[in-house]
């Protein structure tokens, strides 16, 4: 992970997974059968709302790192909702498979060009975003420090 870590630093590993968000929520109003977008459907706003948590969080632990302050209560508890958040990107994968499996089925149909670069590409971005999702959930134990709440209260001092 040291290795990893001199190749990524945590600020290029925080661009890349922006512009990795950001290509995969234009992505997600794209249909790949149809090579339209569509903005009418609902079911296509529950990634771009998931990933505004995924954006705090990048902003969170770039404001910790940068100012060197411990982790706090708000930060857990905002990993934690990072950590479902994974769990969905882990669904969009397996939901790109399933898609880019199903080109087969409908080869008689008329199919755009686009659909299997497409649905690769974002196959690739939703790994990318998982593996660096992950990856960054190291670099905020090393750099930002491990959530140790037990003496919180204790060390506490107002008055310096």
């Amino acid at each position: 992970m040291n290795l990893l870590s001199k190749i990524l630093p945590w600020k290029t590993n925080g661009i890349i997974i922006l512009i990795t968000l950001l290509a995969l929520v234009v992505l997600n109003f794209y249909g790949i059968y149809t090579n339209k977008f569509y903005f009418f459907k609902p079911d296509n706003y529950i990634f771009p709302l998931l990933s505004i948590i995924h954006f705090v969080y990048l902003y969170v632990v770039w404001f910790k790192i940068t100012e060197h302050e411990p982790p706090d209560p708000k930060m857990r508890n905002l990993e934690y909702a990072m950590y479902a958040v994974v769990v969905v990107y882990l669904y969009k994968i397996y939901d790109s498979f399933l898609v880019i499996s199903s080109f087969s089925e409908y080869e008689e149909h008329v199919i755009p060009a686009s659909f299997i670069p497409v649905a690769t590409l974002t196959i690739v971005l939703y790994c990318l975003l998982a593996l660096l999702t992950l990856f960054s959930f190291w670099q905020r134990k090393r750099y930002v420090g491990v959530y140790n709440f037990e003496n919180y209260n204790d060390n506490l001092n107002i008055w310096q």
